[in-house]
């Protein structure tokens, strides 16, 4: 078996586990979109229609990076999973390298991540009170969604790799991707402008990798502006360089069995 039949073998493994876990599925599409219910129709009364105008809209893109967020933990706490079975010791007893063993698991996390992430858009643009912009045109904009959350999902993933190979216990990796990440998601101005926000929230928004996927889907969903709050060119180097650095350093840790 060739590196790349591994990679796919892997690759098939997780994704066939995913598809028998519906409860997975279905809670990955239902949360976001009750939240989008709840906050879209409850905040929105209390915003000032200036500098929103339409807050269900605005918030559907932070939805979708959640979406990516909750997945990328989930799935990488399937190497505790692969650990304490043991099946672990028979991917590293293989005759392939560790990196490619982490291809496959980090892939499948991608993969998943974007599929739940695209099914809410889909999902979100059925909803009549949802009003997409299409600021580049349909296809653009779709394309422009589907980058941001395709690298997400990539720096997400590698990210949640790399922990895991620092946490022993699976329950104190999702403690510790809930401190790193949840605060990420609430400073990328997801659920309020970031122009809105305090000096010092700017500043924690600029450093924060999910503020500029963030800006890319409300440029191509929302279109508050023709610029952003970084503007495109920016929001493609930030976003694909900081996912490749993420990813590359994800997969080629070392990895024990044991630990």
């Amino acid at each position: 078996m060739t590196a790349i039949e591994a990679v796919l073998a892997l690759l098939a493994r997780d994704l066939r586990a995913f598809a028998r876990s519906r409860s997975q599925l279905y809670s990955s599409v239902l949360f976001p979109l009750m939240l989008l219910a709840i906050l879209g129709t409850g905040v929105s009364e209390g915003l000032d229609p200036r500098n929103i105008h339409d807050y269900v809209t605005f918030l559907t893109p932070g939805m979708i990076v959640m979406t990516a967020l909750f997945s990328s933990t989930f799935s990488s706490a399937s190497y505790y999973q692969d650990r304490d079975s043991g099946i672990l010791k028979v991917f590293l007893a293989s005759p392939h390298s560790t990196r490619v063993i982490l291809l496959g698991k980090t892939l499948s996390g991608v993969i998943i991540g974007a599929a739940q992430a695209l099914l809410v858009l889909g999902v979100a643009a059925m909803i009549p009170a949802i009003h997409f912009s299409w600021q580049y045109g349909v296809l653009p904009s779709l394309a422009v969604t589907v980058f941001a959350i395709f690298f997400l999902n990539l720096f997400l993933s590698g990210l949640g790799q790399l922990l895991a190979s620092k946490i022993s216990s699976m329950q104190g990796f999702h403690l510790v991707m809930n401190l790193v990440l949840m605060p990420c998601l609430f400073f990328s101005g997801a659920f309020f402008p970031l122009a809105d926000l305090p000096v010092w929230l700017k500043m924690l928004g600029r450093v924060n990798p999910l503020s500029y996927g963030v800006d890319m889907m409300h440029l191509a969903l929302y279109a508050d502006g023709a610029h952003g709050y970084f503007g495109l060119p920016l929001d493609f180097a930030v976003v694909s360089v900081l996912a490749a650095a993420v990813f590359y350093f994800g997969t080629s840790r070392s990895v024990s069995p044991d630990r």
